[in-house]
């Protein structure tokens, strides 16, 4: 396959803004040559819940219809914690969840990515069977629905669980419907964890690890985002491609893995002052690290 028409096949983009309403988001995506892209569906930090109207969806589709666009991925609140330790948390926390897949439905969108949570005052194994049996809710509350839920692989800041492939696979093995289940990597956070991909040998280890205890298969998104701090830190700060802590080879090792061309690569690293130039930047590095071998 020639360089160019293989970077138009695989699928890379950006988490992009919805502001102005949420089929905007691709307006900003085809500026920036996007072939993947991820949204909010709501304000991220509030538990209210905008009422999605026909004209939303409708003036949603035709603009994806339009797009060159060939996946979209949304990203759960930040406040929805799977495995609060109050009750109150708890119960905002899945409805919370219930209403993100819903939304995704009714949008037409096929994946919704969301961190485990924090076990704060609990013990991380009746946490990690609390987040299981939250997604089984969920998956209840939205039978039917054709949209997979992806956890997200974690730095393991503070008391956050889902910071190794262990403790993803246990959250996986409670679960009811495996197939409206699956995993989001995050470089950022499995670096941050511990999960060196910094060399070649090192990818190659990680991968290895990850097909073993999750399973290649079930990895429906990865985010692309560079590290602030270093390996092991347990903090989750993202940075520009190339420069933090990773480098940008093990970029390349992903976008060159052909197990990953229909996997969603998508960009959370943070915006330049027009919300465009440093998305340019990262996806023009990004696409230069892709080899025509295949």
């Amino acid at each position: 396959m020639k360089e160019k028409e293989l970077i138009k096949s695989i699928l890379l983009g950006a988490h992009m803004s919805v502001a102005g309403g949420l089929y905007t988001a691709f307006e900003r995506a085809e500026r920036v040559s996007c072939t993947a892209l991820q949204i909010f569906t709501k304000n991220s930090n509030q538990w209210n819940d905008p009422l999605l109207t026909p004209e939303n969806i409708e003036k949603y589709r035709v603009a994806r219809n339009k797009s060159k666009v060939k996946a979209v991925v949304s990203h759960g609140s930040y406040l929805i914690n799977l495995c609060g330790a109050t009750d109150k948390l708890l119960d905002r926390s899945r409805n919370s969840f219930v209403e993100e897949i819903t939304r995704c439905h009714k949008l037409g969108i096929g994946c919704v990515v969301f961190h485990p949570g924090a076990h704060t005052t609990m013990e991380r194994k009746e946490a990690l069977k609390l987040v299981g049996e939250s997604i089984n809710y969920a998956h209840e509350k939205t039978a039917g629905f054709a949209v997979i839920t992806a956890v997200e692989t974690t730095a393991g800041q503070g008391t956050t669980i889902g910071s190794n492939f262990e403790e993803v696979a246990e959250i996986m093995s409670y679960v009811h419907e495996k197939n409206r289940l699956g995993v989001c990597i995050d470089t950022c956070h499995i670096f941050a964890a511990g999960y060196d991909i910094t060399t070649k040998r090192g990818y190659d280890q990680v991968m290895a690890q990850f097909q073993d205890v999750v399973g290649i298969e079930n990895l429906k998104v990865i985010h692309f985002n560079d590290a602030k701090k270093p390996l092991g830190s347990h903090i989750d700060r993202h940075e520009h491609i190339g420069k933090g802590r990773i480098g940008e080879s093990a970029f390349g090792f992903i976008l060159n893995d052909e197990k990953f061309d229909s996997v969603p690569k998508i960009l959370e690293t943070p915006k330049g002052d027009d919300g465009y130039k440093m998305d340019l930047e990262n996806l023009g590095l990004l696409r230069s690290l892709i080899k025509a071998l295949k």
